[in-house]
């Protein structure tokens, strides 16, 4: 249990689709490309995302070099364990360490990245990191529980999350919205920032919802002992 081979819930909007894209790709990869080195372009995809975001603060355009970083961390990230089952070279241990360790790393320089940037406030950017590393420990800990490894929580997963943030940078180039500040308890906000406590909350909710519902599955599973102060052990 809590390996590659524990079962995989995939119920993201996007998910049919990407299947058969990452599924055609893996296909046509050169022989040298190998799962390993996939997950390391993921990784330099986040280091392309969280500087395209920095240099935002001298020119919002480079926005459009955090989302190219996006797409590469999406390449990498996703296609590593299709190229994997494609070829039939799946090392469940190796495989499940290695991954998620860097998706760990990949997802703190991305949200630190857009702390960094004019968009977002960092203590809002690091509002979504904390859901997401919350709902990334919970996957981890249910993967080892009930041998169910959960990629997306209803119709939102890792690759609607990094398409609603490219969406958010291409509107913040081209719209006048980076303008419009509020004030929220003596603190000047945006309407990107509320857009990231917004997704903050939406990953909160999501660990909440289904630690509601784990909860009463594993409490019946393994149900609560009757007290006998009789049986004492040492």
């Amino acid at each position: 249990m809590g390996k590659e081979t524990s079962n995989r819930i995939q119920t993201s909007i996007l998910n049919a689709a990407e299947k058969k894209i990452l599924v055609w790709l893996a296909q046509r990869q050169p022989r040298w490309v190998t799962s390993d080195f996939l997950t390391y372009v993921g990784v330099i995809g986040a280091v392309i995302c969280a500087l395209g975001f920095v240099l935002a603060n001298r020119d919002v355009r480079f926005l459009w070099l955090s989302s190219f970083g996006l797409v590469v961390n999406w390449y990498g990230d996703s296609l590593d364990g299709t190229l994997a089952r494609v070829r039939n070279t799946q090392r469940p241990v190796y495989g499940f360490f290695i991954d998620h360790s860097l998706d760990a790393i990949t997802i703190c320089i991305m949200c630190i990245g857009a702390g960094l940037s004019p968009m977002f406030k960092l203590n809002i950017a690091l509002l979504v990191l904390a859901g997401y590393l919350v709902l990334s420990i919970y996957t981890y800990v249910c993967t080892i529980l009930k041998d169910e490894f959960r990629l997306t929580y209803g119709c939102f997963g890792p690759t609607e999350f990094r398409l609603v943030i490219i969406i958010i940078n291409t509107l913040y180039i081209y719209t006048p919205w980076r303008e419009w500040h509020c004030e929220f308890y003596g603190q000047q906000l945006g309407v990107y920032d509320l857009g990231g406590a917004f997704i903050a909350v939406f990953l909160f909710v999501a660990w909440l919802s289904q630690f509601v519902k784990d909860r009463r599955i594993l409490s019946k599973r393994d149900p609560l002992k009757p007290y006998n102060p009789q049986d004492k052990r040492n």
